[in-house]
């Protein structure tokens, strides 16, 4: 099976899973949300908080679902995994753009032409503080 990357605007979040089934699955399937929760096997409030989106689909939740929609649990958890993705990385944006890639770091260790100069003259120069320039090796 091939698995397609979707671009999407980065402003609108990704979908919690518990919408879909929310919205979807159980009108497709004419239940009720207890109704469902018997079939999965769950509490009736334990389908309710993912039907809420105020709680993740966990992986045995994905087999469950993934069983009784029968489209199986890697779609739930791919759903869950972007939605987390998408909430996490905007939380933590601050503090990734303080992490410097292994990609940033390679770069100054390549003789790029012309660079390589500008490079060294930015290591030796004084006027700048030592702390602005990646730390020696």
């Amino acid at each position: 099976m091939t698995e397609y990357s979707i671009k999407r605007p980065l402003e609108r979040p990704p979908i919690h899973p518990g919408e879909i089934l929310r919205e979807d699955v159980l009108p497709a399937l004419g239940l009720s949300v207890s109704e469902a929760a018997r079939r999965l096997g769950v509490s009736r409030q334990q389908l309710h908080r993912i039907l809420a989106c105020t709680h993740p689909i966990t992986t045995e939740m994905a087999l469950r679902i993934g069983k009784f929609a029968g489209n199986g649990p890697a779609l739930w958890l791919r759903l869950q995994q972007a939605h987390d993705l998408w909430h996490t990385a905007r939380r933590m944006k601050s503090e990734l753009t303080k992490i410097e890639s292994e990609k940033e770091a390679r770069c100054w260790d390549k003789e790029i032409p012309g660079k390589k100069a500008e490079q060294t003259a930015r290591l030796h120069d004084k006027s700048e503080p030592f702390s602005a320039h990646r730390p020696p090796r």
